[in-house]
């Protein structure tokens, strides 16, 4: 299978989906390469359509039985973690996942530089994985 790579993987939480889609396509408007989650998992889970409501969309993922041996969500993992490896920076887009935090850690293990767009308001001394922070898309733009 040919490795793609990308600039940019941004990782949040189907919650925040607006904001991934908002950020993707102003990423893209400046010619950048991007990963969304959104568009390999909806394909495999059925369910990630930019239609229905995210709070009902992941009250049926989270709800899977066996998750563990569930085909789809391990087909999801790949996805995911080959296109995290195939990509230069993550972004970690507030508010997100335990998830998202997850790529966040293999991120920064792999040497990848690493953003926070959103504010943190508690101390969280990890954060400071983070190469860069900002509070909002617009000063992380403004900023490439």
């Amino acid at each position: 299978m040919k490795k793609v790579k990308y600039e940019y993987f941004v990782a949040s939480s189907w919650r925040n989906r607006d904001k991934v889609i908002e950020l993707v396509k102003k990423l893209r408007a400046k010619g950048k390469t991007v990963f969304s989650f959104f568009e390999g998992k909806k394909k495999v889970f059925g369910v990630f359509d930019p239609k229905v409501n995210p709070e009902e969309v992941m009250k049926r993922y989270e709800s899977t039985k066996n998750w563990q041996q569930d085909p789809r969500i391990r087909k999801i993992f790949r996805i995911d973690f080959n296109a995290l490896k195939n990509s230069q920076v993550f972004i970690l887009l507030l508010p997100s996942g335990k998830s998202a935090h997850i790529e966040a850690g293999i991120a920064y293990g792999l040497g990848k530089k690493c953003i926070l767009i959103g504010d943190q308001k508690e101390a969280e001394s990890l954060y400071f994985i983070f190469d860069k922070m900002y509070l909002s898309i617009e000063s992380f733009l403004k900023a490439i």
